[in-house]
């Protein structure tokens, strides 16, 4: 796999290319900048931009007008490879708070090991109803200690306007849920997004969020998609190596709060 090539096509495609990422969402083109806006209820923020030490300030300057204009906070998603290469430093300075450091990573489903099943106990099954989406935000609450209100709207709007478009999971022990995760498709491109996977804390280490990671490849794949993307945290980058991911560039949250 070129890495320089498909980090060239993700940005075209993924960035500069967005799509809404829900039924109340739009995407926006506004001089050099790419951004989406929702509901209070989904994701705003700038997903692309193409941005110098001349114009950079300007351009966040406007997003933070437009964004407060709308009562909305908002997301200025930066990868480790956009310019200028001060503009982290920019954000912050203009307000922004920088979340935790994100790994891009990459794997083209051909090349990648998808033979991995959940352990001996666990069950994984799909998800297209409210009660399936309920036990997705209970998960992700007890696995990540957030609220989960947001990710459970976008989910179910998802699922009830475009069905084909997300493929969503819950793994089980017993009735417990343990670990989910979802599957965001993007018609018209090669690429299919990893989100949300997380596991509840007592059941890491058992190969859970590897099966799923599988799961949702096997689905991509037949579905014809050629190339999965993940937003890895420090503790899924390992696993998702050893699954045949590799590594493209860093993203960093930046979050600003009107």
């Amino acid at each position: 796999m070129d890495h320089a090539s498909i980090l060239a096509l993700y940005d075209r495609d993924m960035r500069e290319g967005a799509q809404p990422d829900s039924p109340d969402a739009r995407v926006e083109r506004i001089g050099r900048v790419v951004r989406q806006v929702s509901s209070a209820h989904g994701w705003n923020g700038v997903v692309w931009s193409d941005l110098d030490e001349t114009n950079a300030d300007a351009a966040i300057a406007e997003q933070i007008a437009h964004f407060t204009g709308l009562g909305h906070e908002f997301e200025w998603k930066l990868y480790g490879h956009d310019l200028p290469v001060d503009l982290g430093q920019r954000l912050r300075d203009a307000g922004f708070t920088a979340q935790p450091e994100e790994t891009l990573m990459i794997g083209e489903v051909a090349g990648l090991t998808l033979d991995a099943e959940p352990p001996q106990g666990i069950r994984v099954l799909p998800v297209t109803d409210t009660q399936g989406v309920d036990l997705v935000a209970e998960v992700h609450e007890k696995a990540f200690g957030t609220d989960s209100s947001r990710m459970r709207h976008q989910l179910l709007a998802r699922l009830a306007a475009d069905p084909d478009t997300v493929v969503a999971v819950v793994a089980l022990a017993g009735d417990t849920p343990v670990s989910a995760a979802r599957m965001e498709l993007v018609p018209g491109t090669r690429f299919a997004g990893l989100w949300g996977g997380g596991t509840v804390e007592a059941w890491r280490g058992r190969g859970i969020y590897r099966a799923l990671v599988a799961h949702r490849a096997r689905a991509a794949v037949d579905r014809g998609y050629r190339y999965l993307q993940v937003d890895a945290m420090s503790a899924s980058r390992p696993i998702l190596e050893r699954l045949g991911f590799a590594p493209l560039t860093t993203t960093t949250p930046h979050v600003y709060v009107p």
